[in-house]
C-alpha cells in the first residue's frame, strides 16, 4: 500500500483550529514536557523581534508531525513541546486580554484565541472553556492534569514548580511586561502570533509512516525509540493498580539498564533473540523489533512475564559489563560461567550478544 504523506504550511491560528474536528493528542508515549526557561525566553523574543521589525514575511515556527489515530484524534509525534509551548502562550495572551479594558482590538483576538483553544457551539459559537483542543497522556505524568487545568483556568497553584506552572508564569510576566512597555505593538504581537507565525504540519497515514519521518527530521535530541512505543501498548493494557506498578517497574529498569550501559530498547530487542528460540524460529534474517513485537496484535508485549523477563536478561548484563554478582543469582557467582561471559565480552564485535 503507497504511504500517504499530507503536507500543509498553516498559520498557528489555522493549525490549532483543526483541533475542533481532530483534537491534538500527546500520547502516552511521549517524554513529558520539558522545554526551558530559556527556550520560552527565546521564542518570546524571537516573536517580539519579528513584532518591533514590522516584518511582513512569514515567521516559520517548525514542524508538527502526526496522524490519525484510531480515535479520529491528531496524534502528535514530532513537535509536541512546540505546540504544547504554543497552547501556553496563547492562554497567557488571553489571560492579559481578559484583565484589559475592552475595545474592539481585544475583542477581537480573545474571539481569535477562543477558536484556537477551546470547543465551540457550530451554530452560536459559544464557547466551552471545560474543553481544550488538546490532551496530553504522556505516561505517569502528573503534569498532565495540571496543563489542562492552567488552559480552562488560566491561573497556577501557588508555589507549583512544574514546567507548565513555570513556563506559564513566565509567559504571563512577559506579557504583561510588553503589553505595558509596548502598548502601541501589542495587538500586533498578537497579530502576528496568530496569524503570520508558521507551522509545518506534516500528516501522515499511520503511526509508522510518522515515526519514519520523525527519525529522519529529528536532531534535536534522543528520537523515540520502539521502547517508547511497547511502554504505551503494555501500559494501555493494564488496570489502574497494575499501571502505576508499572511505571514504578520500568522506571526503575531503565534506571538500572543505564547503569549497566544498556538501554530498555537493548533488553526488548535480546528478549525478542529469547522467544524466537523458544518458538524455534531458525530464520536467518533478524526482524526490526517493531515489526516482531506488532505480530498479532502485540500479543507477546501482554503477557504476565515480560517485564520480569527483561528484568533477568538484564542482570546477565550487570554481570557482563559491571563484574558485579546479583543476589539471588547463583551463577552469577560461578567462576566458570564468568570466564565464558568475560571471554565473549572481550570479542571485537557484538555479534555473540
Amino acid at each position: 500500500m503507497a504511504t500517504t504523506i499530507e503536507v500543509n504550511k498553516q498559520s498557528v491560528k489555522q493549525l490549532l483550529e483543526t483541533g475542533k474536528n481532530q483534537k491534538f493528542v500527546i500520547p502516552e508515549y511521549q517524554r513529558p514536557y520539558a522545554w526551558s526557561d530559556e527556550q520560552i525566553q527565546t521564542l518570546f523574543d524571537d516573536l517580539v523581534e519579528y513584532t518591533e521589525n514590522n516584518n511582513e514575511s512569514t515567521y516559520f515556527l517548525g514542524t508538527i508531525v502526526s496522524y490519525e489515530n484510531d480515535n479520529n484524534e491528531q496524534e502528535i509525534i514530532d513537535g509536541q513541546q512546540r505546540i504544547t509551548s504554543l497552547f501556553l502562550l496563547l492562554r497567557a495572551l488571553y489571560a492579559k486580554l481578559q484583565s484589559m479594558q475592552e475595545t474592539d482590538e481585544s475583542k477581537n483576538f480573545k474571539s481569535q484565541i477562543e477558536s484556537a483553544l477551546w470547543e465551540q457551539d457550530e451554530l452560536t459559537a459559544k464557547v466551552d472553556y471545560e474543553k481544550t483542543l488538546i490532551i496530553s497522556k504522556v505516561m505517569g505524568d502528573e503534569g498532565n492534569e495540571i496543563f489542562s487545568k492552567i488552559l480552562i483556568t488560566g491561573k497556577t497553584e501557588e508555589g507549583a514548580k512544574d514546567n507548565y506552572s513555570s513556563n506559564y508564569q513566565l509567559f504571563v510576566e512577559l506579557i504583561e511586561k510588553y503589553a505595558t512597555v509596548q502598548p502601541e505593538l501589542f495587538y500586533w504581537f498578537i497579530r502576528n502570533i496568530l496569524n503570520k507565525a508558521i507551522l509545518l504540519p506534516i500528516t501522515a497515514d499511520s503511526q509508522d509512516t510518522a515515526l519514519t519521518i520523525f527519525s529522519t527530521l529529528n536532531d534535536r535530541g534522543l528520537a523515540l525509540s520502539d521502547a517508547d512505543i511497547f511502554k504505551a501498548k503494555i501500559y494501555n493494557h493494564l488496570d489502574g493498580k497494575g499501571k502505576a506498578d508499572f511505571i514504578e517497574f520500568w522506571q526503575r529498569l531503565d534506571e538500572e539498564a543505564s547503569n549497566a550501559n544498556e538501554s530498555i530498547q537493548k533488553l526488548f530487542y535480546y528478549y525478542m533473540f529469547y522467544l524466537r528460540a523458544v518458538e524455534n524460529d531458525r530464520k536467518t534474517t533478524t526482524p526490526g523489533i517493531r515489526k516482531y513485537y506488532s505480530q498479532n496484535n502485540f500479543e507477546r508485549l501482554y503477557q504476565d512475564d515480560v517485564m520480569e523477563n527483561l528484568k533477568t536478561i538484564l542482570n546477565l548484563w550487570l554481570v557482563v559489563n559491571n563484574r558485579t554478582e546479583i543476589e539471588d543469582e547463583p551463577w552469577s557467582k560461578n567462576i566458570e560461567i564468568n570466564q565464558v561471559l568475560d571471554a565473549l565480552a572481550s570479542y571485537p564485535n557484538e555479534f555473540w550478544k
